[in-house]
């Protein structure tokens, strides 16, 4: 009976690996839309801490975990930044040329996901760096021609070095995630029932041990003694 668990704890442990599932979707999800050019990397470790909070911090996740994904989550972002940047100004781009690049591989990647899941996005994200960037330096910044290609060549480079940069972050963090996060170092049985407490080995002083005994008078124990004495005659 001790190893017996009741049907509604093993409930609650089906429940934290269904939060596990949708961690993982969530992973997922999150790498996706990181080649977008949106934060999908942030909604992992968003998910992440909901997670440790569904399951209770230090039960699966603790704060080292939490801080090691957002720490993650930074490298990444400051890799895709400088990644983009240093594609851009390498090519003698402007700070235009930057923001066009930004705006350009954002609307390319969505463009092509229709077309092609994840293939497409990527194809899109590059292309569309690419002619944000041409479209910034040539349109608003007046350059020539050449000279708006050779930028726009070097934020589409820039964004490809971004994209592989970030999603291998972006890998590291999820394999991170489903290892640190897997509900099975702990039995949540174990956390949520008391402890056993044993039961008393002696009995409460206040009990009595025997019982009482009635006794009953037998019939023929009893013996009519008369009220008066008989006269002596002399």
């Amino acid at each position: 009976m001790s190893n017996y668990i009741p049907a509604f704890l093993q409930d609650i442990a089906y429940l934290h690996w269904f939060y596990w599932l949708l961690l993982v979707v969530a992973g997922v999800i999150g790498l996706f839309v990181n080649i977008l050019g949106l934060p999908g990397l942030w909604l992992m470790i968003v998910s992440f801490i909901c997670y440790a909070w569904l399951t209770g911090f230090d039960v699966y996740v603790g704060w080292v975990a939490v801080i090691a994904m957002v720490s993650l989550g930074v490298l990444a972002e400051a890799v895709e930044f400088f990644a983009g940047s240093a594609g851009v100004a390498a090519a003698g781009g402007s700070k235009r040329g930057m923001i066009g690049a930004i705006g350009g591989g954002l609307v390319g990647g969505i463009a092509g996901t229709p077309v092609f899941p994840i293939v497409g996005t990527i194809i899109g994200a590059i292309a569309g760096s690419f002619g944000g960037a041409w479209l910034m330096e040539k349109v608003w910044v007046g350059r020539t021609p050449e000279d708006s290609t050779r930028i726009g060549l070097g934020a589409a480079k820039g964004r490809f070095l971004g994209i592989v940069s970030k999603t291998a972050i972006g890998i590291v963090m999820l394999m991170v995630a489903m290892w640190t996060a897997a509900p099975f170092g702990q039995s949540p049985a174990a956390i949520l029932l008391p402890a056993p407490t044993t039961a008393p080995t002696t009995a409460p002083t206040d009990t009595p041990t025997t019982l009482p005994v009635e006794i009953e008078a037998s019939p023929a124990a009893v013996v009519d003694v008369p009220t008066t004495l008989p006269s002596v005659e002399q």
